[in-house]
């Protein structure tokens, strides 16, 4: 493999699995099970739906599409769900899902890179793929950060 082939893989690994899972699990941790599902009104999202949405992007593109593993996703009830579920049972649902995408990720050798998917109706490599993965945990990521901070203040 390549350096750069193996540096993207490497990094791509340590964002999703690593420096952004930290960021969200210290957020979630900082806040109540009401907190992690608070909206500012019903049209936006609360971390609870944002965490839900990061579990089911991640086995859909990563574990799914790019793994070719079973998935089976209902992506509008990430954002439709209004029950509280315990932020513990978010975190390890989360969890889980990082590491089945972890597994996919070690397995990958450059040929895989260039491969192509057709992943939620679009065609892309599986780099595109994972880039697109990285990119979507990263904004949302963000979005979490934001919304803990303006509950609790420095995280």
């Amino acid at each position: 493999m390549t350096e750069i082939s193996r540096l993207f893989l490497d990094e791509s690994r340590r964002y999703l699995c690593v420096v952004y899972l930290a960021d969200i699990e210290r957020a979630v941790a900082s806040l109540t099970d009401e907190q992690v599902w608070w909206r500012p009104n019903e049209d936006a999202n609360s971390i609870g739906n944002l965490v839900l949405h990061l579990t089911g992007n991640v086995r859909q593109w990563i574990v799914g599409g790019v793994g070719k593993l079973p998935n089976e996703r209902h992506r509008q009830q990430e954002f439709d769900q209004r029950q509280v579920i315990a932020r513990v049972e978010l975190l390890a649902r989360l969890r889980r899902v990082i590491e089945e995408a972890d597994a996919v990720l070690s397995g990958l050798d450059e040929a895989n890179l260039h491969e192509h998917r057709t992943i939620q109706g679009s065609d892309l490599t599986v780099a595109g793929a994972i880039y697109h993965v990285v990119e979507h945990f990263s904004g949302h990521t963000g979005q979490i950060l934001w919304i803990a901070k303006s509950m609790v203040g420095r995280l």
